[in-house]
């Protein structure tokens, strides 16, 4: 079967479906076309393109979207900006951190440690990595704040090696690669984990999609502190590193509205398409670029694939029939997977030589000289040009799908190997071979004395190479990845922000849900601390009683409130504005999460601390987004989440769903999460009072981690009388989780009742039963 048979649902079918009635025309047309890109470039080309489908929809001629591009580089060659840097030193000491990056991981396999780890990832992703670290990851100290980078998890490797040779790092750390307990104060965690190393690691990324989803909301954070006033965070950008077969997590693709409708253009995603997921092919009978392509493009971002590298430039040239085009189209990821796995000569016979015309155009290369046709993600040339673009891009997000192969340079046993995911060392003969393809200074005596060990390589800081690459990142300003802890000190509310819950509800009944309310907008108008409290609510602010704040902190939303809304005349009208303080995802348990982790974790990306509440359905909790809260805790968010309108008593109407008992259960199995079952209004107060001055009042320095801490409160929909808060109010004890509520009034035998929640009301009631039957 031809490659191309069965593969025509990948591609645009722009003309396919259409007879063309005057062939001799449609030469004509296609010639001036080429005319017009030969004398006038690209970009001229690209605005009449554009401008002809404009009228020919303005004319009514049915021109289908066009979701895909040929499987070729966006950016034409003439449009491609010059690489800044010099190649020739970047190259060689690319070469030394990938030879350490795998040098660490197959240490790391010795039979008395054996702790695993990944190598072909970084392998293939070091020059979309270093291209970034190069010229365009920003660190903490340039003037614009700084840039945030979520590293794909399994290329963690390439980013120890990287501080290995910056001397942020030493070999004695290094061989602690995923030893925590054996090699404490010299461990490295085996994924980016900012709990494990808190000075080195931002963001962890290695629950699968969540990275995706974390940094869309990143992106948001970064424009609503900008947009608040709070901190200027215009030129700061974001970069997510993710992987294709990643992209099939509902969470990588569950949330790209979100970019795309806030315009964030300071959000780049680069996806590493070695066209491999931990097991085989990610679509191998498909073409996953052109389905991202499509994806994206359809979600309203911008797309730059990378796919080709400089040498195929001359071959696309020459191809004037567009009979390489059609194969490159047509070739399905599984054959590609082979090519690479395979030899020049068996890629000359099985692509070139599917056309007479493609086979002519090699005729004349070696089959070396066509095994090194490489792909785009492993070309600084073209790698660079897309990061520029999408740098410089305004509107919209982008999306940079790279070509790349896994295992790229590890030798035959790893390139595109459908197991190379989970092969964690190499052969003697495999190290020979990677460190002759990378030109390691070190002899076979050193590799044949222990190939368990063979040595990692540093030229020393005083070499040109090296001196190279801390002048680049001094100028990006300083070292990525790195988090820091000091931020801007907070004044804490004083006496008056807790006075309500503290009174009480007089004769009145009130949920604990009303009074955790009330208790929150109390907060929120302190003069010196409101601002800093970022409400986040999945579209049931009414459930809770959360209107009221709609006409005054209002919802934030960067475009403002550009409708005449239908409830404008009432007093808790729906109100949008670009400097609204209320977050509001929509249905949408976890991009609320994702909008907490960035929040709650401002103090250290920003130094400019949030404090985020984010009240829910308790039944849409930890058990909907338990994973998100986990990758919460690892990034050490600080904030509260509150489990609302919760009980097996109130709701059961709504479907036995909505009787909840489990939430609070499910939280305080994570030990980041200090969780509350508070019967009173006033017992809130405490806690809530705890909670803020644990995290940002006085005593530990900003950087211990007993401030690292989230506090989830269960609160319920059942009105009850909100008592007073007694005089000699045993506050330690409310913050321990036990205190003594009602003494007993009796002589002789006493039973110790333990409730919580709307549980405490009932322990109360009149002991009759229990003194006159039990006695």
């Amino acid at each position: 079967m031809a490659a191309g048979e069965d593969s025509s649902h990948i591609l645009s079918g722009l003309t396919n479906q259409l007879p063309d009635r005057d062939p001799e025309e449609t030469a004509e047309w296609r010639e001036s076309l080429d005319a017009l890109i030969q004398d006038q470039g690209t970009e001229r080309a690209q605005y009449i393109m554009r401008s002809l489908l404009q009228r020919a929809g303005a004319r009514s001629v049915g021109v289908p979207m066009v979701t895909t591009t040929d499987y070729v580089n966006t950016i034409p060659v003439d449009q491609e900006a010059p690489f800044p840097g010099d190649e020739e030193i970047e190259r060689k000491y690319r070469a030394w951190l990938r030879w350490n990056a795998a040098v660490m991981v197959h240490r790391a396999q010795r039979a008395e440690i054996g702790v695993g780890g990944h190598i072909s990832t970084y392998a293939g992703a070091a020059t979309l990595y270093e291209v970034g670290f190069n010229h365009f990851f920003r660190g903490k100290d340039h003037p614009c704040g700084g840039d945030q980078v979520f590293f794909q998890g399994h290329a963690s490797p390439g980013m120890y090696a990287r501080a290995f040779m910056e001397g942020r790092l030493s070999e004695e750390d290094l061989d602690g690669f995923r030893q925590e307990k054996s090699k404490e104060g010299h461990a490295l965690s085996s994924y980016p984990h900012p709990r494990l190393m808190p000075e080195f690691w931002e963001f962890p990324t290695v629950s699968m999609g969540i990275g995706p989803m974390n940094a869309i909301y990143q992106a948001q954070s970064n424009r609503y502190l900008q947009n608040r006033g709070i901190k200027d965070t215009s030129d700061q950008q974001v970069w997510a590193f993710l992987g294709d077969g990643e992209m099939d997590e509902p969470e990588s693709r569950g949330l790209l509205q979100l970019a795309a409708n806030d315009k964030l253009d300071n959000l780049n995603f680069v996806i590493n398409c070695n066209l491999q997921r931990l097991d085989g092919p990610v679509r191998g009978n498909g073409k996953i670029m052109q389905e991202l392509e499509a994806f994206f493009r359809g979600a309203g971002w911008n797309v730059i694939k990378v796919v080709w590298g400089r040498e195929w430039d001359e071959l696309l040239a020459k191809d004037e029939d567009g009979a390489l085009v059609k194969i490159m189209n047509e070739t399905v990821d599984g054959d590609y997977q082979t090519y690479k796995a395979e030899s020049g000569a068996f890629v000359r016979e099985h692509f070139f030589g599917q056309s007479p015309q493609t086979k002519e155009m090699v005729q004349d290369l070696t089959d070396d000289q066509i095994w090194n046709l490489k792909r785009g993600g492993h070309d600084y040339n073209k790698v660079y040009a897309a990061y520029k673009a999408a740098a410089e891009f305004k509107g919209k997000p982008t999306v940079i799908l790279a070509h790349t192969v896994k295992g790229y340079g590890l030798g035959t046993h790893f390139e595109g190997r459908n197991a190379t995911h989970q092969m964690k060392k190499l052969t003697l003969d495999d190290l020979k071979a990677f460190r002759d393809h990378l030109r390691i200074p070190v002899t076979d005596e050193q590799l044949e004395t222990d190939p368990y060990r063979p040595p990692y390589y540093h030229p020393g800081m005083d070499t040109p190479e090296i001196q190279y690459l801390m002048e680049r990142r001094a100028k990006l300003g300083g070292f990525v990845p790195e988090r820091r802890s000091a931020h801007t000190e907070v004044t804490l509310p004083g006496e008056k922000a807790y006075e309500f819950t503290n009174r009480g509800s007089g004769k009145q009944m009130a949920a604990t849900t009303m009074a955790f309310v009330r208790l929150l907008k109390d907060l929120m108008r302190d003069k010196d601390f409101g601002s800093r409290i970022v409400p986040i609510v999945p579209d049931e602010s009414r459930t809770f009683g959360m209107d009221a704040f709609f006409p005054t902190a209002k919802i934030y939303n960067p475009e403002g409130q550009n409708y005449l809304s239908v409830d404008r005349d009432i007093v808790l009208a729906y109100k949008e504005s670009a400097k609204g303080q209320l977050i509001h995802p929509g249905i949408n348990e976890a991009g609320a999460v994702a909008a907490f982790t960035a929040a709650g974790t401002s103090y250290a990306t920003h130094g400019e601390p949030l404090i985020p509440v984010y009240v829910f359905y308790s039944m849409f909790g930890f058990q909907r987004t338990g994973d998100s809260f986990w990758a919460a805790a690892d990034q050490m968010t600080r904030g509260f989440i509150i489990g609302a309108t919760a009980g097996r008593t109130t709701l059961t109407g709504e479907g036995l769903q909505h009787a909840d008992g489990h939430s609070p259960i499910l939280a305080s199995t994570n030990p980041a999460v200090l969780t509350y079952d508070p019967a009173y209004g006033y017992e809130m107060g405490v806690i809530v009072r705890d909670g803020l001055n644990r995290m940002y009042g006085p005593g530990p320095a900003d950087n211990d981690p007993s401030r690292n801490v989230m506090y989830y409160l269960t609160v319920y929909n059942e009105p009850i009388n909100q008592p007073p808060a007694p005089a000699e109010l045993d506050t330690e004890g409310i913050i321990k989780g036990i205190y003594l509520l009602a003494p007993a009034k009796i002589d002789g035998p006493r039973t110790q009742i333990l409730a919580s929640g709307v549980s405490a009301p009932r322990a109360l009631q009149p002991p009759k039963l229990r003194a006159q039957d039990r006695g």
